[in-house]
């Protein structure tokens, strides 16, 4: 766990994440949350699912942040006839090796962009589970390890689009977060049409930060202290969406895994070495409304998973101490504490 006499390597990696937050802000206008919980899952070594309707900025903020990282980045377009080995790759016979020789596929990145994902068949989205679970890709009997760091995002349009396939259950459980754009402001739009209207801000975007320093943050995250009762408070959001009655699908176990280490990144993008209540209250339908599969009577009744995480969110009491930061550390607003450190 990251001690107080510490802190000082966690904050000379702040600059970090602000310089990435205000390189991607200047593509996205106006969405700043969107962009904050686009870090967290980046933080959290989780992967990113954007779902909106066209032309509301998805790849644009795909490709923002992957730009703004100094790593690989690879593009896949997905389409009916995209196949599996378009993916990870495929052996190839070499005639004057004779032998057999293992060609990659865009997946051997660290960056790895999906645009419309929802637009190839269930066949080849599968192709991502291995690698976005396990990080990892089998072919062939052989396993090649991907790259650190490693994160898909991946746009979707909604389901009742045209020419769209629903996400698998086990392909939608293995995303951290889903995120909708949602269209700008009237100013944010004013202001896009000056920035955006003579030339692409994606073409003048350099990478702000490295793939190492990337790395740090990850590692300082993960150190971010999780006190017992907010466990338990995770646990317990969970386990209600198992038993909801407007649920026919609850939340797995991979996705309290999830929203403890979102909880973290949040946390560390808040300032602190500690999570609060707040932290998993501010996530948890970004977290676990994705995954969850409403009953044919809650769509009859137009509920949704997002309002029956709400609901949960109601229902399940808070922890009471709700600064639950580790033994010898200053409460907030406690003496002697530090100035907040944003990530």
């Amino acid at each position: 766990m990251t001690t107080y006499d510490d802190r000082a390597s966690l904050t000379d990696l702040t600059a970090v994440v602000e310089r990435v937050r205000e390189s991607v802000e200047g593509v996205i206008e106006g969405k700043p949350e969107v962009v904050r919980l686009s870090l967290t899952v980046l933080l959290a070594e989780g992967h990113l699912l954007i779902e909106d309707v066209p032309g509301v900025g998805k790849t644009m903020l795909a490709k923002a942040l992957a730009r703004s990282i100094d790593c690989s980045v690879q593009r896949i377009q997905f389409t009916p006839d995209l196949l599996p080995s378009d993916i990870t790759g495929v052996s190839i016979w070499d005639q004057q090796r004779r032998d057999f020789e293992f060609k990659p596929g865009a997946i051997f990145a660290q960056v790895v962009i999906g645009d419309e994902i929802n637009r190839a068949s269930p066949k080849t989205q599968s192709a991502l589970l291995e690698s976005m679970e396990e990080r990892q890709v089998t072919i062939d009997g052989k396993t090649y390890e991907l790259p650190s760091p490693f994160m898909v995002v991946a746009t979707q349009n909604p389901v009742e689009m045209e020419g769209t396939y629903p996400l698998p259950e086990a392909q939608r459980d293995r995303f951290m977060a889903r995120v909708s754009v949602g269209y700008p402001s009237a100013d944010a739009e004013l202001r896009m049409l000056d920035v955006h209207g003579g030339v692409s801000p994606l073409e003048d975007l350099q990478p702000v930060a490295h793939a190492h320093e990337i790395l740090k943050l990850v590692e300082a995250v993960r150190d971010v202290y999780v006190a017992e009762p907010i466990r338990r408070y995770v646990v317990d959001l969970v386990a209600a969406t198992r038993t909801h009655p407007d649920l026919r699908l609850g939340a797995s176990p991979r996705a309290t895994l999830h929203l403890l280490r979102a909880a973290k990144a949040a946390a560390a993008l808040g300032g602190r070495d500690y999570a609060l209540p707040d932290d998993v209250q501010e996530l948890a339908v970004a977290v676990l409304a994705h995954r969850l599969l409403p009953t044919a009577q809650a769509q009859l009744n137009r509920r949704t998973s997002e309002q029956v995480v709400q609901e949960i969110l109601q229902r399940i009491p808070v922890p009471a101490d709700r600064s639950q930061a580790p033994a010898g550390a200053p409460r907030p607003g406690g003496v002697g504490q530090q100035p907040p450190r944003r990530l």
